[in-house]
């Protein structure tokens, strides 16, 4: 650290850097490829699963290029009238022009005659080719000369998929302008200067950009598939990581920057102090996120390989190129404020006079900050506080007990959209798993006995045999649930209990479809939880005790972490069901908010206890908890508000399972933040004294300033 701190702090050195930096980001911009984000990705599953099975033998089946656009009409739940049936035949005639099986597009009259349906077979690599188009063709051909007051609405697989491409559509430029405005006012009030803000802004928004160019170029050779969310999830990941760790590297070089006259110096001394910290924390969120290569979805395995090389790269410009380009713009970037070295400066032996600034813990205080009073008052009742707080947290986890997982396809987008307003009216007027598609692939010569069993199960409204390859015959089978809903999966897995045991080649049947893939996916994304989370604490713990030279320490802090977890858990559950009306999670977003929360929660314990452990040889456990928190209190309260925020933007989207990741981080942030961090931790130091450093043992006292190199473990 110390070699990269002279370089980026250098007279000449510094222009190099970020000289250096600008030809290397151009190259790289340049030369890698701009990536072409999927806004709806095939299924993610593991091929060992059975619907990954049905899906790859159906591609032998002369059906395997075959999708299908439901068309409802409707008056609101009126009954339609002759001319509304008329002008629905009408339509079903223009729509059979455009399907593979025009003789197949027949209109459907629901029994209470309040809605009408049209299935059009079409071309799965036409519309795969152009889904906006298709879905535009075929409301347009649907809509033409309807009566007053009836409507057309596009469902099914084709109608989705529209509709999801649509909740994308412009996401980068959306997520991005949301990100910026949010990151630049905190900077703006965090700072207090007008011109500040911009140079972590733009260093933190190249690194955005990179990160997504270097992901596109290594996604094809990790063999992941990186859509729009994952994009989303990126970009915000890099700006929050990012414009958190300038926001410590700034803190420090402004303290050091009011007790020395060399702004040169300054950030020699901030880098090699706040660097070793900021590379153990984002190389904690690095290696956590790595972790999701080891799970079965390949959505998950593409966020973890996209996210930790976005953290990688948020690291690099947070500790090369931001220093180079704060040296080069001198003390003027922080005006009106501009940090003076006071008349005292520092000696020749590098001991500095006393300052009036209170963020830098080594110094005397004339008077106390908020932060410090807040440690006093915590380290005179350490017992009663911690208790507190436990209990607060205890009261947020009990909103766990309406946890659920799994949404049903209506419940997966915001708002009304086209197709989620068609199923709706056809759970009411139809059969709700009418628009569904469960499939069978039984052996021909067991065809009669699997239909025979299938229709036997509760919630198999109908079974019909079909086509026929490779000695499989496909039985279409259609649910009374609605598509990918709890119930939806319960038929699934009884089907394939009761195919299984049936006995002898009806055993060998196999059950796929949308809803068998929607209940897989919700049962390897249960496998990836329960695999992932013990190896994610794993790491959390070895960093930890490497950093922290203990084994106690890691133990509590990773404590405080889980606490912190549940309790936001909790709280999101609660206002999901209560306020906000999902009845579930969607299927992978615990797992992303236990790696989001337990890596980012640990940075900011990293940042407060590396503090610590420096203060701790100079003035005892106890006394240097409460210097490092008046040190650092500001500092990462104001990072922590600003990831927050950050990930709260995620909420722009209208897709529901983003904005569950992002308020159940933003929750998690916070209380990390402003409870666990700033009351529990130091609550918990001060009741177990020299103990939280177990094993390790407290060196030789040394006074601030009895050498020129200072401890590389402070922000």
């Amino acid at each position: 650290m110390r070699v990269l701190a002279r370089l980026v702090s250098g007279h000449r050195t510094a222009w190099a850097v970020l000289g250096g930096a600008l030809v290397v980001v151009a190259l790289l911009l340049s030369l890698l490829p701009s990536g072409d984000d999927e806004a709806f990705p095939p299924s993610g599953l593991p091929d060992s699963s059975e619907a990954a099975q049905v899906t790859a033998l159906l591609d032998e089946f002369p059906s395997a290029d075959a999708t299908v656009g439901i068309l409802v009409w409707s008056r609101g739940g009126a009954e339609l009238s002759s001319a509304d049936l008329a002008a629905v035949d009408t339509a079903a005639s223009a729509l059979a022009e455009q399907s593979t099986t025009p003789q197949a597009v027949r209109p459907q009259v629901s029994d209470d005659r309040a809605a009408a349906l049209v299935a059009v077979p079409l071309s799965a690599a036409d519309v795969e080719a152009d889904v906006s188009g298709t879905a535009t063709s075929l409301r347009d051909a649907a809509s033409v000369g309807l009566p007053d007051g009836l409507r057309a609405y596009l469902t099914g697989p084709v109608g989705f998929q529209d509709d999801v491409s649509n909740a994308f559509a412009g996401a980068d430029f959306r997520l991005l302008l949301v990100t910026v405005l949010v990151v630049a006012v905190l900077l703006i009030v965090t700072y207090r200067s007008p011109v500040l803000w911009i140079v972590p802004l733009v260093v933190v928004g190249v690194a955005d950009f990179l990160a997504g160019r270097v992901v596109a170029a290594l996604a094809e050779p990790l063999g992941v598939t990186v859509d729009a969310s994952i994009s989303g999830i990126l970009s915000v990941l890099v700006f929050g990581a990012g414009t958190n760790y300038a926001l410590l590297l700034v803190a420090r070089y402004r303290e050091e920057l009011l007790v020395r006259p060399d702004r040169h110096e300054a950030m020699r001394t901030a880098v090699r102090s706040a660097g070793p910290a900021i590379a153990a924390s984002g190389g904690t969120v690095a290696l956590s996120l790595a972790t999701l290569m080891l799970a079965e979805l390949s959505g998950n395995r593409a966020l973890g390989a996209a996210c930790a090389i976005g953290v990688v790269v948020a690291i690099a410009f947070a500790l090369v190129v931001l220093p180079a380009a704060l040296v080069v713009c001198g003390r003027g970037l922080f005006w009106p404020f501009v940090p003076r070295a006071s008349s005292a400066s520092p000696s020749a032996d590098g001991s500095a006079a006393a300052s009036t600034h209170g963020a830098n813990a080594g110094h005397a205080r004339p008077r106390q900050g908020f932060w410090e009073r807040l440690g006093r008052g915590v380290q005179r009742r350490p017992g009663r506080v911690a208790v507190a707080a436990v209990a607060g947290l205890g009261v947020l986890c009990l909103g766990l007990g309406g946890y659920a997982v799994g949404l049903s396809q209506t419940d997966q987008l915001l708002g009304d959209p086209d197709s989620v307003t068609a199923q709706r009216i056809v759970d009411d007027s139809f059969s709700a798993g009418l628009t569904s598609q469960t499939i069978v692939l039984a052996p021909t010569a067991a065809t009669d006995d699997v239909v025979r069993v299938v229709e036997g199960v509760d919630g198999v409204a109908s079974a019909a045999p079909g086509e026929q390859a490779d000695g499989l015959t496909r039985v279409d089978v259609r649910l009374d649930a609605e598509p990918e809903s709890d119930e939806a999966s319960a038929t699934v897995q009884d089907l394939r209990d009761a195919l299984h045991d049936d006995g002898g080649p009806v055993a060998d049947a196999l059950v796929g479809g949308t809803d068998a893939t929607a209940y897989d996916e919700r049962t390897a994304a249960s496998h990836d939880l329960g695999l992932i989370a013990p190896v994610i604490l794993a790491i959390v713990f070895a960093i930890l005790a490497v950093l922290l030279r203990s084994l106690v320490a890691p133990v509590l802090l990773i404590a405080s972490v889980l606490a912190t977890f549940a309790a936001s858990l909790g709280a999101a559950t609660w206002l999901f069901t209560h306020l906000l009306g999902f009845p579930a999670l969607d299927t992978s977003v615990t797992l992303y908010a236990f790696l989001f929360l337990v890596a980012l929660g640990v940075d900011y314990n990293i940042f407060l206890t590396t503090r610590a452990k420096e203060e701790r040889l100079r003035h005892g456990t106890r006394e240097g908890m409460v210097r490092a928190l008046s040190s650092t209190g500001g500092v990462i309260t104001s990072a922590g508000v600003l990831l927050a925020a950050v990930f709260a933007v995620l909420g722009v989207l209208p897709v529901v399972a983003l904005t569950q990741v992002g308020v159940i981080v933003c929750i998690g942030v916070l209380l990390d933040t402003l409870v666990v961090r700033t009351v529990l931790v130091p609550a918990l130091v001060f009741l177990t004294g020299e103990a939280f450093w177990w094993p390790s043992r407290r060196g030789p006292s040394r006074a601030r300033g009895s050498t020129s190199e200072p401890l590389e473990t402070s922000i």
